[in-house]
């Protein structure tokens, strides 16, 4: 299962002071640390409670839905943060049953599931660096991830109805390497004033993240044992 998201296209302007640019990347990385800590809160519930998936219609609802909420009160101090943690509580609770699933299928589930957290943090931790040492301008990702993601959800899509591990582990591939490109792209639109809202910075990033630990536990899994 991967989650769908749209970066935010705009025209970035070098407008904005050193200040304002490190207030917003403080603000960004202090929600997305709160909310990545809510949403282990609630899939550690989910586990702990053997949760069952969430019904698939309500799914959908919810991950075409929630960031369109969210954009909609971004505006909204409050509001925006409540809907942006409503959110990603859901995400995280749906994401209980997913790692459940990895620990009691596979021999090595706990291994793998550890292995793609460390993986999605390294890959965070280095494409965030790259762009906020390297500052080069990533708005041009836009387009490109933008396509690429409606082309690879129409091949998950495929694969799911057609049954064809193949073609759905390259979907997991290159909705993994898509995500990458979204954090590129929003961390550069945040240190050249292209964005104004950490709300949506934070939303764009976790998204992101979400789909690259679902695909790399995806990808090792496909080369794992189960029981």
């Amino acid at each position: 299962m991967q989650f769908n998201q749209q970066p935010n296209q705009r025209v970035i302007t070098p407008t904005r002071t050193i200040l304002q640019t490190n207030t917003m990347l403080r603000k960004t990385y202090l929600l997305l640390a709160g909310t990545l800590l809510f949403s282990a809160l609630c899939a550690a519930f989910a586990m702990a409670s053997n949760a069952a998936p969430l019904n698939p219609i309500l799914l959908l609802v919810v991950f075409i839905g929630g960031p369109f909420l969210v954009m909609g009160l971004r505006n909204n101090p409050i509001m925006g943060l409540v809907a942006i943690f409503a959110y990603t509580g859901i995400i995280g609770y749906t994401l209980g049953p997913i790692v459940n699933f990895y620990l009691h299928e596979y021999a090595n589930g706990g291994q793998l599931v550890f292995t793609a957290l460390g993986g999605t943090g390294a890959i965070f931790v280095g494409l965030s660096a790259y762009a906020l040492i390297t500052k080069k301008d990533f708005s041009y990702l836009a387009g490109f991830v933008f396509g690429g993601i409606i082309c690879a959800f129409v091949l998950g899509l495929a694969a799911m109805i057609f049954h064809m591990p193949i073609l759905s582990l390259f979907v997991s591939a290159a909705f993994m390497l898509l995500s990458c490109g979204i954090i590129l792209y929003q961390t550069s639109l945040i240190i050249h004033g292209g964005e104004t809202s950490y709300i949506m910075a934070t939303l764009n990033i976790y998204i992101a993240l979400v789909n690259i630990f679902l695909s790399l536990l995806r990808i090792l899994g496909a080369f794992s044992n189960r029981n």
